[in-house]
C-alpha cells in the first residue's frame, strides 16, 4: 500500500475521514510554506497537497489564481516547490502530493520531473489538465518512480470513463464536486451527494474517494463524509486565510491551525 492510501486507512481506523489540505507552494513566500505545512499538519491534515504555481491555472478560481501570482512574484519555481516538498516530508510522515499543470512536467521531461519528485520525497502527483486517455507515458514514468497518479473525475464523467479513471488512479480518486473552477461555496448541492453515491460502486474496495472543489466549511465536510466519501479536499479556504493575513504571519498560522482542527473534527464518522 502506498503512503497516501495508508493515510486514508489510518484515518478510517481512527473513525474519521481523511482531510487533504491544499496550499499554493511559495505563497506568500517559499520560506513560509514549510511553516504553513507544519501548522496544517498539526491541525489534523492527513495528506498535504502543494500547488505548483502556474501562470495559466485553468482549473483554479480567483483565490488560487491570485495565490499563484503571489508565489511567482516571490520567485517560486518548479524545482523550488520540490525543494519545499522535500523539507516538509523530511519533518513529517504526512504524505505530500504535488498538484501541477502539465506544462511544467513537459518542460522538465516526464522522467526528469518524476525523478526529481521522487528525490524530493513526494508521494503523488495530480495533473488536472492531463486527460487519462493521453496519460500512458506519464503513468509509466510515475509508476517507475513509485509515485501515485491521482486523476480527477467530474460530474459529467460517464460510467465507462469513470472506470478507466479509477483503474489508472492510485492514492485516491479526486472527485470534483461541481462544474466550474475551485473556490469556496456557501452550500453543497444535493447533486454533489448524489454524485458520491453514483461513484462509490466504482471505488469501493479499490481506491479511496476524496471530494474537492468548493469544500470549505465543517458542515460541507460532514455532509460529504456522511454520503460515503473517504476524504475531503480543502484548498481555497486555507488559501483565503493566507491572503487575509499576509502582513501578520502569527495570526495566519493560528487561524490555519484552528480551521484545520475544525475541518478535521467534522470528518468523524457516525
Amino acid at each position: 500500500m502506498n503512503p497516501i492510501s495508508e493515510a486514508f486507512g489510518r484515518a478510517k481506523k481512527n473513525g474519521t475521514g481523511a482531510l487533504v489540505g491544499y496550499v499554493t507552494a511559495g505563497d506568500p513566500s517559499p520560506e513560509l510554506t514549510p511553516k504553513i505545512a507544519d501548522t496544517l499538519i498539526r491541525g489534523g491534515v492527513d495528506v498535504l497537497e502543494l500547488g505548483l504555481p502556474f501562470s495559466d491555472p485553468i482549473a483554479d478560481g480567483p483565490t488560487i489564481q491570485a495565490a499563484s501570482v503571489r508565489a511567482l512574484v516571490a520567485g517560486t519555481t518548479p524545482t523550488k516547490v520540490l525543494e519545499i516538498a522535500k523539507q516538509i516530508r523530511r519533518d513529517h510522515e504526512t504524505p505530500v502530493v504535488i498538484m501541477t499543470y502539465y506544462n511544467p512536467v513537459f518542460r522538465l521531461g516526464l522522467e526528469g520531473f518524476c525523478g526529481l519528485a521522487k528525490e524530493s520525497l513526494v508521494d503523488g502527483i495530480i495533473v488536472p489538465d492531463l486527460p487519462v486517455e493521453e496519460a500512458d507515458e506519464y503513468k509509466r514514468a510515475a509508476v517507475a518512480f513509485g509515485l501515485s497518479t491521482i486523476f480527477l473525475a467530474a460530474p459529467s464523467t460517464d460510467n465507462q470513463r469513470l472506470k478507466t479513471i479509477v483503474d489508472c488512479s492510485t492514492g485516491f480518486l479526486y472527485l470534483v464536486s461541481h462544474f466550474g473552477v475551485t473556490g469556496t461555496q456557501r452550500a453543497l448541492g444535493d447533486s454533489t451527494l448524489a454524485l458520491i453515491k453514483r461513484v462509490l460502486p466504482f471505488t469501493e474496495g479499490k481506491i479511496p474517494l476524496a471530494v474537492g472543489f468548493g469544500v470549505s466549511k465543517p458542515e460541507h465536510v460532514r455532509s460529504l463524509i456522511s454520503a460515503g466519501a473517504d476524504g475531503v479536499i480543502v484548498g481555497s479556504a486555507f488559501v483565503n486565510i493566507v491572503k487575509s493575513n499576509l502582513k501578520d504571519t502569527e495570526a495566519m498560522l493560528k487561524q490555519l491551525e484552528t480551521a484545520a482542527h475544525q475541518l478535521k473534527d467534522a470528518t468523524k464518522i457516525g
